[in-house]
Order: C-alpha cells, then sequence, then structure tokens
C-alpha cells in the first residue's frame, strides 16, 4: 500500500511517501526558498577557468553557477573531446543553462547547456536527436513499441526520453504530452530573446504539482491533502493529466496535525537521528561529512540464536535493507561508504550485496554498488540534486560548529580563569560577578570553593558566581560590578 501524504501549511509543503506505513521519501519546499532544479536561465559567463575546465556563470543567484566543460560542449562539437573550456565560452558571453544540481552548503549550483523539459510521460531534449526509453521499463516487447510511437511522433532534431510512467501509454496520450512540451520551448524560445543577463527563463513546478507529475501514477494508492483549496487544484490537474487516479485524491478532513495522524512527525525525527535501530536489535550509525557519508552496522541488542556467522548475516542483510531505505529518506547523496559486520565466508557477502542492490531498485535516484574493498568496506554512490533533509531541516549547531562535540566543565573554567585575570588588568572594580550554566558551578564549589579562592586571591577582586539554566555549558559571561560595599548585598547569596 503506497500513499502520498502532503501537509500544506503558511510557509512551506512537507510530501511524505509511505509504503505499507512506513515513510520512505520526504520533500520540503518553502515559500522562501524554492527548490532551483530544472529552472532555466539566461546567464553570463563570470569567470573562465582553464585548470578545472569549467566556467561561472551569474546567473542571479546569491553564488555563481558553476559550468563543466563536459556540459559546456554544445552537440555539433561533441566529438572533439579535446576541447578547453577556454574555447567554448568567453568571459562576459551571455549563455542559456538549466540547473541540474543544487547549491549545496558553500557551493553555487551546477548548470549545463544541455537543456531537458520534463513532461508526465516524456522528457523532451530540444538540442539532440535521439530517442531514450527508461531503464525501468524492462519489457523489451514494449520497449520496442514505446520506440515506434516514438519515432513516429517526434519532431526531426529533438531528443525524447519515455519516462517510466510512460509504460503502456498509447500514441494519444503520448501526443497530447509531446504537444504539451513543444508549447513550452516555443515559450522559451521567445523568452530567451528578451532581456537582459542574468535573468529567469522558465521557473520548474513547485513542489505540490510536481509531485502529481512525477509521482502520482497508478502505483500510488493515495493521495491526501490538507488543504482544500490546493485540494481542489490537484482535482484539477488528475483531471487533465491522468483522469482515472482522480478518485485517488482525498481532502483531509480530521481536526488534527496531518502529519501525526499518519505517525510521520515521529518518523521523520528517526530520519534526522545520527543512530538508526534496526528491527533485530542491531542498529546503524549514520555520519556525514560534505564529501561522504559513512554508515556503520552493529549487532547491538541482537545476539542470535545458531551460530555468530548466521548472527552477522542476519544483521547486514536487514541493515542492507535499512540503509537502501535511509538514503531515499534523507537523500542522501555523492560518495558513501558502508562498514558492514566482519563476514568471513564470500557467499554471506555476495548475499547482502543483492539485497542491497534489490532494495535500491525502489529509489528513483541513480544509485551505482562498486562493492566491497579490500578493507571489507562497500563502496557506492548516489547522485546528489539537492541538499539531505537534515539540511533543510536542521542547522549547524552554533556551539559546537558542527563537530557535535561542546567543551567540558573544566575547559570552561579555564576559560573563566583568562578572562578574569585579563579583565583584572583592565578594570578599576572591585569585584565581578561570573554567569555560567548551572553544571559548571557544581564543579567550581567542589573542593569547598577553592579555586574561586585562589583566583581572588590572584586577581585581587571580590567573585561572586551565578548559575543560569538559559546559559550553553560552553558559555560564560564575566561583568565588572563596582565597589564591593554597594553591591555585595545585591549579590548576597550568589558564592
Amino acid at each position: 500500500m503506497k500513499k502520498i501524504i502532503v501537509d500544506s501549511s503558511l510557509n512551506q509543503t512537507r510530501v511524505a511517501v509511505l509504503e505499507d506505513k512506513e515513510l520512505v521519501e520526504l520533500y520540503i519546499e518553502r515559500e522562501t526558498n524554492r527548490r532551483t532544479v530544472g529552472n532555466i536561465y539566461k546567464g553570463r559567463i563570470a569567470n573562465v577557468l582553464p585548470g578545472m575546465q569549467a566556467a561561472f556563470v551569474d546567473v542571479g543567484l546569491d553564488k555563481n553557477a558553476f559550468l563543466f566543460v563536459k556540459d559546456a560542449i554544445p552537440p555539433e562539437m561533441e566529438a572533439d573531446r579535446g576541447l578547453s573550456i577556454r574555447d567554448v565560452v568567453k568571459s562576459g558571453q551571455e549563455i542559456i543553462v538549466q540547473i541540474i544540481k543544487e547549491a549545496i552548503g558553500s557551493k553555487g549550483a551546477r548548470v549545463t547547456t544541455h537543456l531537458t523539459l520534463p513532461g508526465r510521460y516524456l522528457v523532451l531534449m530540444p538540442y539532440v536527436d535521439y530517442v531514450g526509453i527508461s531503464r525501468r521499463i524492462s519489457n523489451e516487447h514494449e520497449r520496442e513499441r514505446l520506440r515506434e510511437i516514438i519515432e513516429a511522433v517526434k519532431p526531426s532534431n529533438m531528443g525524447i526520453i519515455v519516462r517510466t510512467a510512460g509504460e503502456g501509454k498509447e500514441e494519444k496520450e503520448v501526443k497530447e504530452d509531446l504537444n504539451f512540451l513543444l508549447k513550452l520551448w516555443q515559450k522559451i524560445e521567445k523568452e530567451k530573446k528578451l532581456g537582459f543577463a542574468p535573468k529567469l527563463i522558465y521557473q520548474d513546478l513547485d513542489l505540490l504539482h510536481r509531485t502529481i507529475r512525477d509521482m502520482f501514477t497508478s502505483s500510488i494508492d493515495k493521495l491526501m491533502i490538507n488543504d482544500k483549496e490546493k485540494y481542489k487544484s490537484i482535482l484539477d490537474l488528475v483531471e487533465l493529466v491522468a483522469p482515472h487516479l482522480k478518485k485517488r485524491v482525498e481532502h483531509f478532513e480530521v481536526d488534527m496535525n496531518i502529519f501525526e495522524y499518519f505517525n510521520i512527525e515521529s518518523m521523520i525525527n528517526h530520519a534526522i537521528a545520527r543512530k538508526v535501530w534496526l528491527k533485530s536489535g542491531g542498529y546503524l550509525v549514520i555520519d556525514q561529512t560534505e564529501a561522504l557519508t559513512v554508515v556503520d552496522v552493529n549487532t547491538g541488542k541482537y545476539v542470535g540464536s545458531i551460530d555468530l556467522e548466521d548472527t552477522v548475516l542476519r544483521i547486514n542483510k536487514e541493515a542492507a535493507e535499512e540503509i537502501a531505505k535511509q538514503l531515499r529518506l534523507r537523500d542522501i547523496g555523492g560518495i558513501i561508504i558502508v562498514d558492514f559486520i566482519d563476514m568471513n565466508k564470500q557467499g554471506g557477502k555476495k548475499e547482502v550485496l543483492n539485497v542491497l542492490e534489490k532494495a535500491l531498485e525502489k529509489d528513483r535516484t541513480k544509485t551505482n554498488v562498486l562493492g566491497i574493498t579490500q578493507l571489507g568496506l562497500l563502496e557506492m554512490t548516489r547522485k546528489k540534486i539537492r541538499g539531505r533533509i537534515g539540511s533543510i531541516m536542521q542547522k549547524k549547531c552554533p556551539y559546537c560548529e558542527g563537530t557535535g562535540s561542546v567543551l567540558s566543565e573544566y575547559t570552561v573554567i579555564q576559560n573563566i580563569e583568562k578572562e578574569v585575570k585579563r579583565i583584572a588588568l583592565h578594570t578599576t572594580s572591585e569585584a565581578i560577578l561570573i554567569e555560567v550554566a548551572p553544571c559548571v558551578v557544581e564543579i567550581l564549589k567542589t573542593d569547598g570553593n577553592r579555586f574561586v579562592e585562589k583566583l581572588e586571591e590572584s586577581a585581587e577582586l571580590k567573585i561572586f558566581i551565578k548559575g543560569v539554566e538559559k546559559i550553553h555549558t560552553s558559555a560564560f559571561s564575566v561583568k565588572a560590578m563596582g565597589k564591593v560595599d554597594k553591591i555585595s548585598e545585591m549579590l548576597k547569596g550568589y558564592k
């Protein structure tokens, strides 16, 4: 049973895909931060980098976009593989580009001059003469039937790829989709000639409409949304693109949060957690850096019932299925390293690989399993298109700056000592107030406040300590307070 659940609120839209009540995909789009992948811009070459065989393109976004030479070469020049980026583009040149990868972290978006326009069943490629069929359509007879339809309707010097949703569609439906894309392309062609760079020429659909176009197929049993107006607009769109699915669209009218009703909120919390428990009692630890993701598989509470090899194999197979699910759910891209529990038998390793590859077949994003290295680590890659769900829902901790660790109480006390001694050299006050987290106060009070007394003696200042709940454990405040006789009553009880 597959469902799409849509939570529409004032500032964002969230789309959850459930398979047998389990969250497998999550998409979030905010009004202030709409996705840019698929957008087409008239840009200007800002800088050419021969050493990197690339160029920066100003498309009007916060950061310049990045254009690799292979994405800049026109179709008629593709045969010449020895081309330098300087042979293809020049600084200041206007250029039409499409975003193929979101800006992530400090990196700008990646763009290409090889434009593609996705429809419901087809993808139109205006600049290449090509016919392709989705690799997920495996039946050879169906592939050939679709190829014949496309060859008959395809405009000359244009390319068409049949999407997975095109499987089983008749020529009439395919033609309608193609006509829509051709009209869209004509509109883009006109926009290209108007205005100056940088300029947005075409903006891809918002999350809600992309969901209908790309995900709402016959494999989805139900689509539910909590917004009455958007429910009506979905019905209108489904009526146009897939009228046979109209009965599967429902307006959620229960008086509670739609994600809480389907237990999605708690599953989202698990989706951003570092540790993921397996049903057997084993668990995964997922650590992500900018360059790669590492997944560590652990036995946890599971001890097995036959022998060690059987226990390890069972946990690794369960972990393989969960890893495939977590990659989709968290939208993890780039290089992925998996440290499965060591297996002695080669057959066991092959079994685990097979489980992983089969589980990855459900993933609409391209993945490539490279195999197990001599160190026993599995290497794989997954196409990176947008930031991970964690990067959308969370921000880097201002205290630990992403390390996952904070200063110990003793390090904080050492820093307090340095600050007190610094203030002592530059103040005429006789007393200071130190505000710290309660856990630091506990350490300061050990050994009968001997540390505070020694510091008072060294700095020649009266010190008052105050524990403040809202202060982070790594933070503290040291304030000069004036003459002791004037403030001692006010600060009575602090130390």
